[in-house]
């Protein structure tokens, strides 16, 4: 077991929920609670674009204070 009494060999699934932003309230299923989640949204382009695509980037922050299922997620306004 690891310290989070956790068996190493077996994948945990928990419950996350984003707060803010624009995927507020989607709720997901994480692994080894990452401190930070990124979401993408596929931007139209305008024009030939010769192959590319760009995508709008959010960052979420995980709430170290939340210890249980679901975890929080909050906006990061301060990221790209």
């Amino acid at each position: 077991m690891n310290d989070q009494g956790r068996d190493p060999g077996r994948t945990v699934w928990e419950t996350a929920v984003l707060d803010g932003g624009p995927a507020d309230g989607i709720r997901m299923r994480v692994t080894d609670r990452p401190a930070v989640v990124q979401v993408t949204y596929p931007c139209e382009l305008e024009g030939p674009a010769g192959g590319a695509q760009a995508e709008a980037v959010y960052v979420y922050r995980r709430d170290p204070r939340v210890q249980g299922e679901p975890l929080r997620y909050g906006i990061d306004r301060a990221s790209p």
